[in-house]
């Protein structure tokens, strides 16, 4: 694998090349290299570390033992919580915040590369913060709108359903004749009232007027007046 993308920035093309073997093992699936900066001090170094970042982690490599050994620091990008650089007279000196643990921080680093790596690792720690505080949205099929049950219309009575069929007998026809309409009987003219019901009103006139009477309600001449009206009209 060419391994001229991660020199554009000074890198030395062997030390890359030693550290891109070695991570290159360590990879994932779906897993790839995205920069590696390496530190430069003002005397010759023949093992940098170096500091390699990945579309899913950090590695802080560190060459011991004349390069028999190498001491790994590795991050996955939900591990750390922020990044710094310091500019100074030769390189830069950046700082690694994890969560939990120490800091580690790598002097020496470029300044060119410094910045890289400040930009690369604040975009992926920004990438990270918006998936946690963005909600998680699922599309889900519209439910299918049920329709709206309705009464059932009033059954139609027929004959059969009017008339209960008893055993042996037959359903009726529906051709029955329809019934002849029966005509209101005439009207009747109110008899005059015969005289044995005037006889009983006045009766029961008198007997009122007597009742007056005895209980000295009228006088004898209003009653002897009023009597004499009534069997008059007889």
């Amino acid at each position: 694998m060419s391994i001229e993308k991660y020199t554009w920035d000074g890198q030395d093309a062997k030390v890359v090349e030693k550290i891109h073997g070695k991570i290159l093992d360590m990879l994932t699936s779906g897993e790839s290299i995205n920069y590696i900066a390496v530190q430069k001090k003002p005397a010759v170094t023949l093992l940098p570390d170096s500091i390699t970042l990945s579309n899913k982690r950090i590695f802080l490599c560190e060459f011991a033992k004349l390069g028999l050994a190498t001491n790994f620091e590795i991050f996955s990008w939900q591990d750390i919580k922020d990044i710094s650089f310091k500019e100074e007279i030769f390189g830069s000196k950046v700082t690694v915040i994890p969560f939990t643990g120490e800091n580690l921080t790598v002097d020496y680093i470029p300044k060119v590369q410094a910045r890289k790596l400040y930009q690369l690792i604040k975009e992926a720690l920004d990438t990270l913060q918006d998936a946690k505080g963005s909600p998680k949205v699922t599309e889900s099929t519209p439910a299918t709108p049920q329709p709206t049950s309705t009464p059932p219309a009033p059954k139609a009575i027929t004959f059969d359903d009017a008339e209960s069929k008893l055993p042996g007998q037959h359903a009726p026809s529906l051709d029955r004749p329809a019934p002849t309409a029966v005509e209101p009987p005439p009207a009747t003219t109110p008899t005059p009232s015969s005289p044995k019901e005037e006889d009983d009103e006045s009766t029961k006139k008198l007997t009122r007027l007597k009742n007056l009477f005895d209980r000295q309600l009228i006088s004898q001449a209003e009653y002897e007046t009023k009597k004499a009206e009534i069997l008059r009209d007889l």
